[in-house]
């Protein structure tokens, strides 16, 4: 069995996942304070990845960056970047699809904490940056834990919206749900059954850890 494109997808899963870490926490912390408009837009806009198909999200994708149109001819005359099948294109088409995994249970973590932390943070004059990252971000270490892992997993069974941008190029960006896919094509279900078991064993040995994490967390005996 060729395991590039296991590699490769766990390099992917990696990179979105540190990449959401980094883009989602502070969006999510935007977004849990208090309600407007524009942020109740921004998190329709965010959570649209959760009900659109896979296809239609790397459809769109695919235009848009695409070097014939728009923004992708943009960026090709530009800095001859072309994120179009290409391992770039799979990061950012990754990020966009995964991003409701990171902000929506960071988002209603921080909704739940009492207004008090932040309260008696700013008291002991400590700025809205040092509020969030010493002081909200250590009393939801569970929901943060859990948003990585659902991250991580949800990149690592991403299909329809990594084919359409990313193609199938050996190497580039045939990641593991494509190699099963491609493998049941040619009917080699022995080579699709050991990719997927390798997919599963991975995405359920990180769910079992995310429960036992949060089973300690609340101080219950695992029973």
């Amino acid at each position: 069995m060729d395991l590039s494109p296991i590699w490769l997808t766990l390099k992917l899963a990696g990179i979105t996942t540190l990449l959401l870490l980094l883009i989602g926490l502070p969006f999510a912390w935007w977004l849990s304070k208090g309600r407007s408009l524009i942020k109740i837009i921004i998190e329709a806009i965010i959570t649209m990845p959760l009900v659109l198909p896979p296809s239609v999200l790397g459809f769109y994708l695919l235009l848009a960056f695409s070097p014939q149109h728009g923004l992708g001819k943009w960026l090709h005359d530009t800095f001859d970047v072309q994120l179009v099948f290409s391992f770039p294109g799979l990061i950012l088409a990754s990020v966009i699809y995964s991003m409701p995994f990171m902000v929506g249970p960071v988002k209603s973590a921080l909704q739940q904490l009492p207004a008090s932390l932040a309260e008696a943070s700013y008291t002991l004059g400590k700025t809205e940056w040092q509020t969030f990252r010493y002081v909200l971000l250590p009393n939801i270490k569970p929901s943060l834990l859990t948003a990585a892992v659902l991250t991580f997993a949800h990149t690592l069974g991403e299909f329809g919206v990594v084919l359409m941008i990313g193609g199938n190029i050996p190497g580039v960006t045939r990641v593991a749900s494509i190699a099963v896919y491609d493998s049941v094509e040619k009917m080699d279900y022995a080579l699709a059954n050991n990719y997927s078991l390798v997919l599963f064993s991975i995405t359920f040995i990180l769910v079992i850890a995310v429960f036992i994490f949060n089973k300690y967390q609340a101080k219950g005996p695992i029973v």
